[in-house]
């Protein structure tokens, strides 16, 4: 029954993160509300990610980077060509392309609001395997 799950992610600056998510993560503003606005919604190969404006988003923890504490993980079908993508866009990446023990080949990037997103799809090897 559930089709979908979409991350809401806090920001102050709406206008700023949308024209980031459509000119460098390759996302199309989906809907605005409110004006200025107030919430909104970027789309990509069909699946969503909500905005909501805050004047002051939550503090992020002090050992978010260093421990890379994610704020989503998207898997992925082509991993190899949307790295490829995001680094011609040049896109922050802070964790470059590798295949992870847990059996996904990922790599991470840090988005114009501090967010940490890693994008992954189940590795060969395991894939092929149940």
């Amino acid at each position: 029954m559930i089709a979908a799950i979409v991350p809401q992610f806090f920001s102050a600056d709406l206008e700023k993160t949308l024209h980031y998510y459509d000119t460098r993560l390759g996302f199309e503003t989906q809907f605005e509300y409110g004006n200025p606005t107030t919430y909104a919604g970027a789309i990509r190969d069909g699946l969503s990610i909500f905005f909501r404006h805050l004047d002051c988003p939550p503090a992020l923890p002090p050992d978010k980077y260093s421990n890379e504490l994610l704020d989503a993980y998207l898997r992925v079908d082509d991993i190899a060509k949307l790295h490829s993508e995001y680094t011609s866009r040049n896109v922050e990446v802070t964790r470059g392309l590798a295949d992870r023990p847990w059996g996904f080949t990922e790599f991470v990037i840090k988005d114009v609001d501090g967010r940490l997103l890693c994008f992954g799809q189940m590795s060969e090897l395991v894939s092929q395997h149940p």
